[in-house]
């Protein structure tokens, strides 16, 4: 199969020689081989998990997106990829990337808190005028 991962701003990954996949689903966690029938179906957050035709096993944790199988071309699209060589070294870029995301999102509440009493001490300002 060929498989294209998607992010909203590039394309993360495009794999050739892919003879199976296992991806999360809100239905559970299924296994497509280059012959299934053609499906779309929403992803869950997790471990996206596929072997190419020399058996080496590769693992890409995904943020929620979609699936899409048409024939032995396969489309994903999330939010988040990150590639790992190991399940023990992709926790641990995984654990790493969630740390620098919540201190990015602790910064961003930080300038929008200071953003909103500014506006709401402006328009209180205007109102008794």
């Amino acid at each position: 199969m060929q498989v294209k991962i998607l992010l909203p701003h590039q394309v993360f990954a495009e794999l050739t020689d892919v003879s199976s996949l296992v991806i999360d689903t809100p239905s559970g966690s299924f296994g497509i081989l280059p012959n299934r029938l053609d499906c779309i179906t929403p992803l869950e957050p997790g471990i996206l998990s596929y072997q190419t035709n020399n058996q080496d096993n590769h693992y890409i944790a995904i943020d929620e997106g979609i699936f899409v199988k048409t024939g032995k071309q396969v489309m994903i699209s999330v939010r988040r990829a990150i590639k790992g060589n190991t399940l023990d070294e992709l926790k641990k870029t995984v654990e790493l990337e969630f740390l620098n995301l919540d201190q990015e999102q602790q910064e961003l509440r930080s300038v929008l808190a200071k953003l909103e009493t500014g506006f709401l001490k402006q328009f209180s300002a205007l109102a008794k005028e």
